[in-house]
């Protein structure tokens, strides 16, 4: 019985090897920050968009069929959310998303209150992204980090 399984596991293992080149080669999508906007809210904390453009590198459309992400300013874990209105990238074409989010209170308090005691122009960011493409390829992590200008976040 042992000789059985492990002669199985080997078969198998044979066979996913073999079957290796036939895979396509999968090259990651590029993602890029391109805005990022403060809105017009009724409460204390502001509502944010920001927009998103991905790039498809390779010989098939990507679709996507969900996205996670967290922004963090200052450290500080200012958006997280999810969206799947997301648009089909073609084979070696490109495409732009905007996200909106209300950002967590507790998490803005702080950065205010680190804004104001130190007076800066710039603020530090972080953005993490999640895509998920379904099938066979694993989900893709992006993270992009960089200052934005105070004077870019105003409201307008």
């Amino acid at each position: 019985m042992i000789k059985l399984r492990g002669l199985l596991a080997a078969g198998l293992l044979m066979v996913l090897t073999a079957c290796t080149p036939f895979l396509p080669v999968f090259e990651e999508p590029g993602v890029s920050l391109t805005g990022v906007r403060v809105l017009p809210s009724n409460g204390i904390v502001p509502n944010f968009e920001f927009d998103l453009h991905i790039t498809n590198p390779n010989g098939i459309a990507l679709k996507l069929k969900g996205l996670s992400y967290k922004v963090e300013l200052e450290g500080e874990p200012i958006l997280t959310g999810v969206s799947r209105a997301l648009p089909l990238i073609g084979a070696y074409g490109e495409g732009d998303v905007t996200l909106s989010a209300s950002p967590d209170l507790i998490s803005t308090m702080s950065l205010f209150s680190k804004l104001f005691r130190q007076s800066r122009q710039q603020v530090e960011f972080r953005l993490e992204a999640v895509l998920d493409v379904g099938g066979i390829i694993p989900k893709i992590r992006v993270e992009k980090v960089g200052k934005l200008s105070l004077n870019d976040l105003a409201p307008k």
